[in-house]
């Protein structure tokens, strides 16, 4: 799906790499033969998420502010490019709004929002002296529509995409893209901390009406790898006049709202 060689010792950063998309998106950019530097708060300090990674990887959790600056800093006195940013590192906190911690509400928007803005303030002037890259930022169809019991993870996610946008308004005028994934149900770990049922997939697949939410019109969940081919699509250049849109990859779950 992209120019054969087109990665090949390009520098790809990609937040949330230890597990889920965000791994996916790594192992996908790998494979195609780019130098990929992934970064988690699951990586080292003690963490052992049981994975094998065939990239570089730093320990950094993306919500506070002196870490981000601290590793950015560092990985960039060492290798002082970056052809594609994949900004992927996600949190979920569930509840209704009465009932949702203050802590709730401030690590949703701390990892979903902030974690971005950190990392691109840090990033930011090395595209500009550029004047060249791209940049993926995996948001969530739970930024187009309202979700039950998800108030923090939705109003992070929208703030994360109007960010995203805002940002790629600046960089456009030095040939930056910066393009927005937004997916659906994905089989992953946060998916799967959804379901307490033998039957969790299907229900969700088939919705929750008295929720307002719709089902999944492909009739299946998300793979990682799916989700991770459109955000290697967006970085390539087979989309080098895509800047600004959001590509949403949720089987038809939202029809398009």
């Amino acid at each position: 799906m992209t120019s054969s060689g087109q990665f090949d010792s390009k520098v790809v950063w990609v937040t949330g790499a230890a597990r889920g998309i965000g791994y996916a998106v790594a192992i996908h950019f790998h494979q195609l033969g780019a130098q990929v530097i992934g970064l988690d708060k699951d990586f080292g300090a003690g963490c052992d998420t049981g994975a094998t990674y065939p990239f570089a990887t730093y320990h950094v959790d993306i919500a506070h502010p002196d870490q981000v600056k601290a590793v950015a800093q560092r990985i960039l006195s060492d290798v002082p490019v970056i052809d594609v940013l994949a900004n992927v590192a996600g949190t979920l906190r569930m509840g209704k709004t009465e009932k949702l911690t203050e802590d709730d509400w401030h690590t949703c928007l701390n990892v979903n929002a902030s974690g971005a803005f950190y990392l691109f303030q840090q990033l930011i002037p090395v595209f500009k002296q550029q004047r060249h890259g791209a940049v993926v930022t995996v948001s969530s169809n739970a930024a187009h529509v309202p979700r039950q019991h998800m108030t923090a993870y939705c109003a992070s996610k929208a703030a994360l995409s109007s960010l995203a946008n805002c940002v790629a308004l600046e960089l456009a005028p030095y040939g930056i893209r910066c393009n927005l994934v937004s997916p659906g149900s994905t089989d992953t770990q946060m998916q799967r901390s959804l379901w307490h049922s033998k039957d969790a997939e299907q229900r969700t697949i088939a919705g929750f009406p008295s929720q307002f939410k719709l089902g999944i019109p492909l009739g299946k969940i998300a793979q990682p790898e799916e989700v991770a081919n459109v955000v290697v699509f967006l970085a390539s250049d087979l989309a080098s006049h895509v800047t600004m849109q959001d590509i949403v990859v949720d089987g038809g779950a939202i029809l398009n709202a």
